[in-house]
């Protein structure tokens, strides 16, 4: 069987947060195939799920980088979090060097997860962070923690490379940008191409190939493992030098047009 895994922002859905309907034809041909196909996303559960076009899907949902697997029936199937103690470390570092935080937990993203921001102020996203009253997290009962997103404006871009310097090598996490100003920031065991092989090995299947599809830094964890890696024509040019084929944008139906007339692995009942 052959795996496709899919990034969903940048990747899949198109600049609107959307997935196209030929996209969505896609998928579902390539799962009436046999083929596994597997959504590697970034995002948090809660903010897959409210995709009107995914919600009948019975495909497998890696959420956080990699963090938590959900199977086709919507399982939980693993979970990697940061310790209390290292983000209790980290947190003040981040809070030093003026970035904005965002905390995934069990309990949802604090104070926000990153999909409702995108279209905010730079006025509205400082509010939002100055405001909030972190110490709260910390009261949850059973804590979980998956990520931690260092997030900068976009004229402030040199703190992306300070938040990575500040942390390189002093604690045991992964870090990936997703978009240009930001950092995420997760366990070292959460990893999109750890958690393809995870996932394969738990479930006692054999990939013969695996097709990644992404558009940000943290899908070349996925290009590691994959056999092909597809870059999307929006992804920044150091994505794009690790990918084995460039597609079109997201915009453009890049996932759908690399299944169909680039990759020539699909059967003939699809081919346009």
């Amino acid at each position: 069987m052959k795996c496709y895994s899919i990034d969903l922002d940048g990747t899949l859905l198109n600049s609107e947060h959307e997935i196209s309907e030929v996209n969505l034809q896609t998928i579902n041909e390539l799962h009436e195939q046999g083929h596994a196909v597997i959504l590697n996303t970034g995002r948090a559960y809660a903010d897959v799920v409210k995709i009107n076009a995914l919600q009948n899907l019975e495909i497998p949902i890696f959420c956080v980088n990699g963090s938590v697997l959900f199977s086709k029936s919507k399982e939980l199937l693993y979970e990697a979090t940061i310790p209390l103690s290292t983000y209790k470390e980290i947190f003040p570092i981040l809070r030093d060097l003026g970035v904005g935080i965002l905390v995934y937990t069990n309990y949802g993203g604090f104070p926000s997860t990153l999909p409702p921001l995108h279209k905010k102020t730079k006025e509205e996203l400082n509010t939002l962070f100055q405001k909030f009253n972190y110490d709260e997290i910390l009261e949850k009962d059973q804590l979980k923690i998956y990520k931690l997103i260092a997030l900068t404006h976009h004229d402030e871009l040199e703190k992306v490379e300070e938040v990575k310097n500040a942390l390189e090598g002093k604690f045991d996490i992964s870090m990936a940008s997703s978009f240009p100003n930001n950092v995420e920031i997760t366990s070292n065991e959460a990893h999109k191409g750890k958690a393809l092989l995870r996932y394969q090995k738990m479930m006692n299947l054999d990939f013969e190939e695996i097709i990644a599809f992404g558009d940000g830094g943290n899908d070349l964890a996925m290009f590691e493992v994959a056999t092909t890696s597809v870059a999307m024509a929006n992804a920044p040019l150091h994505v794009q030098e690790k990918a084995n084929i460039i597609t079109k944008s997201n915009d453009e139906d890049g996932f759908a047009h690399a299944v169909r007339h680039l990759l020539n692995l699909q059967t003939e009942a699809i081919v346009k």
